[in-house]
């Protein structure tokens, strides 16, 4: 590990000035590239306290063995040359976005003397035109078969097209009028470079104008009674109708946009494109990448912009960028995007309208390829054995920890204190063993002695189930608990057993709660850790220093997944407990009481005021209310004094309760 001090460049030796600087490891490979506005004020924040940075930046400077820098003009040069050199050098400590190559492309080969339509891969080539990208090929077969009955063009490979104008017979799509058979000569190559092109415009949105000629022809065609010509041209534009219907009309027919969006938490993002072209989503891609560092969503769409369009130019930058968040500053990315296009590139937030309503949209597809890229993780055993095996070396434990118990306290400002205890057996979630819990023994916000109670109260639990059948001295196996532990359908009771690993959520403190709770009770066989939220740094009992477990590694990935659970779990439970506190009355206060003579209450007399104001006796003519009960409600009400008067806001009025 070196020490950043020893490569630290003086702070006379960089340049006030914008620039792109690479960190390089003892073997002079390159681990980090980065761009700043002023390398003097960006370098420096590098070199401070390895304590005060974050954990991945401070892995990345001890890493490294030298500092370097290359200076520019613009703050767009420095754009350009970090993706160049992300490009080039693939460093590990940059956000790494998964290679997008694989989406097919609906492509034109108008480079080729006969052009042809076909489904590609793979670096973009010149003189071919791109529409997409799709996420199926099918969905560009079903496009293109439904075209060619309008625009019959070549889609035979090379091969088929060479032996066809040999034998002078053409292929099957040329006997159904699928392909205008230029191999054997029935359209001259200009014929078909003009239908290519036509057929081009139409991908790309221009089809008002074609759609109205061939209606044009059709009523033509019928008032000059041919009517086989104009069938045919009918069914040419119902095809074209439906080859758009795949497409969804979302804007206007002019709007060229490509909307980018986001979902992330903090090891991962989840990247979805839409392109719209003419008004239409023409394409859609997406993919998921870890993230390396704690960047902002600000900076991930920056990576994101670079990583789409760093190889794109021309057409192939729209007109319009749609972004969840923009960079910081955004003129710089605007420009680069406006000097790939050849024109200018708004780079923009949508606020309202259909944009807005599209990006919802988008942002919703994101959400659903991260919550799938989590399952298809979570699911695959291979996966969770390797992240068990990780939490058992990073924790020093003797074996994987099969159940994992995670606990979590919520509260509103030190109202409605609660806590959850969630589990997880073999790296999946075993709903069934949920617990929640009601602090009880104290009032007000004290997040580490309620963990305590919270973690003594599931340990006595599974003492006292262990005493009761005269076995809770014997130490069995997980998977061989006896039968007095277990239910009628074979499972082990809950709180039967102890889990290998407690998680609690929270740092030094909560970690010493849950150690002593244990202590207290005996417990010395089941290993505690916490997970804090904010750098994600996993805490030991009477360590110091926290355990840094890699960003990438699927033990902290599981640890998580456990500690986000038990957080979600207990805010469901302390907003629940809230929201029925919030619809208390002064009736639900009064010992005895039940619904149905509260409902009668309030039905014999109105409102709360008018019972309020009523005397005992008054209250004992209530059909099921005693004497003894009218006196309880009445000092309940008395005691709790009247309520400020409701005001309805447009009107101004006092409305009775």
């Amino acid at each position: 590990m070196a020490d950043p001090s020893s490569y630290r460049p003086q702070p006379g030796e960089i340049p006030d000035s914008p620039g792109v600087y690479r960190f390089r490891d003892d073997h002079r490979r390159v681990i980090y590239v980065g761009k700043a506005k002023s390398l003097r004020q960006r370098l420096p924040s590098y070199f401070q306290d390895i304590g005060g940075l974050h954990p991945r930046t401070a892995t990345m400077v001890t890493t490294a063995a030298s500092v370097e820098w290359t200076v520019v003009a613009t703050e767009v040069e420095a754009l350009q040359l970090e993706y160049s050199w992300i490009k080039e050098y693939d460093p590990r400590f940059n956000v790494k976005y998964r290679d997008d190559k694989s989406y097919p492309s609906l492509a034109v080969t108008m480079n080729e003397e006969i052009p042809r339509a076909q489904v590609m891969r793979g670096p973009k080539r010149r003189g071919v035109r791109y529409f997409g990208p799709y996420a199926h090929a099918w969905a560009i077969r079903e496009t293109v078969d439904l075209l060619l009955r309008v625009f019959p063009i070549r889609t035979c490979s090379a091969g088929v097209f060479k032996r066809a104008a040999a034998v002078g017979r053409p292929c099957l799509l040329g006997y159904i009028d699928k392909c205008s058979a230029p191999c054997v000569g029935r359209v001259t190559p200009e014929e078909h470079r003009a239908l290519a092109e036509e057929f081009c415009d139409f991908m790309a949105g221009r089809t008002g104008t074609y759609l109205r000629r061939l209606e044009q022809e059709m009523h033509e065609a019928a008032e000059e009674l041919e009517y086989e010509r104009a069938g045919r041209l009918r069914d040419d534009i119902e095809a074209l109708r439906r080859a758009m219907e795949k497409n969804a009309v979302v804007l206007a027919d002019a709007t060229d946009a490509d909307l980018i969006a986001l979902a992330e938490d903090e090891l991962e993002a989840a990247v979805q494109i839409f392109h719209v072209r003419g008004g239409r989503v023409r394409g859609q891609r997406g993919w998921v990448t870890d993230r390396v560092a704690n960047i902002s969503t600000a900076e991930l769409v920056e990576s994101a912009l670079t990583q789409l369009y760093g190889e794109e130019s021309g057409e192939a930058v729209p007109r319009e960028v749609l972004v969840p968040a923009l960079p910081d500053p955004p003129e710089p990315v605007a420009d680069w995007l406006s000097g790939r296009r050849g024109s200018r590139v708004s780079l923009r937030v949508p606020q309202r309208g259909d944009k807005k309503d599209l990006m919802t949209t988008v942002e919703r597809n994101a959400q659903q390829a991260l919550a799938l890229h989590k399952t298809k993780r979570a699911s695959d055993l291979t996966t969770r054995s390797r992240a068990l095996e990780e939490i058992a070396e990073a924790l020093g434990l003797d074996s994987a920890p099969l159940r994992i118990e995670c606990f979590d306290v919520s509260h509103l400002q030190g109202d409605d204190v609660v806590a959850s205890m969630v589990v997880f057996e073999d790296g999946l979630a075993r709903k069934s063993e949920y617990r929640r819990f009601e602090i009880k023994s104290f009032a007000g916000q004290d997040d580490v002695r309620a963990m305590h109670e919270v973690v003594s109260r599931r340990f006595r639990r599974y003492l006292r189930e262990r005493e009761k059948t005269g076995e809770w001295a014997v130490e069995e196996p997980e998977d061989e608990v006896p039968a007095s532990l277990r239910t009628e359908d074979g499972r082990p009771k809950r709180f039967a057993y102890p889990p290998q690993l407690v998680v609690v959520d929270g740092g030094q403190p909560q970690v010493a709660a849950a150690r002593r709770a244990m202590d207290d009770l005996g417990i010395d066989d089941v290993a505690v850790c916490g997970l804090a939220k904010r750098l994600e740094e996993v805490w030991l009992p009477g360590e110091e220093d926290p355990v840094i477990l890699p960003r990438t590694s699927e033990g902290l990935y599981l640890l998580q997944r456990v500690r986000d659970e038990a957080h979600r779990f207990a805010i469901r439970y302390q907003r629940g407990k809230r929201s029925q506190s919030i619809r208390k009355g002064p009736l639900d206060t009064v010992t005895g009481l039940g619904e149905a003579r509260k409902k009668a209450l309030l039905k014999h007399f109105g409102s709360v005021k008018r019972l309020r104001a009523a005397t005992v006796e008054e209250i004992c003519e209530v059909p099921g209310i005693g004497r003894k009960t009218a006196e309880t409600v009445a000092a309940a009400l008395a005691a709790s004094g009247p309520t400020a008067p409701a005001v309805n806001t447009a009107t101004g009025e006092i409305v009775d309760d």
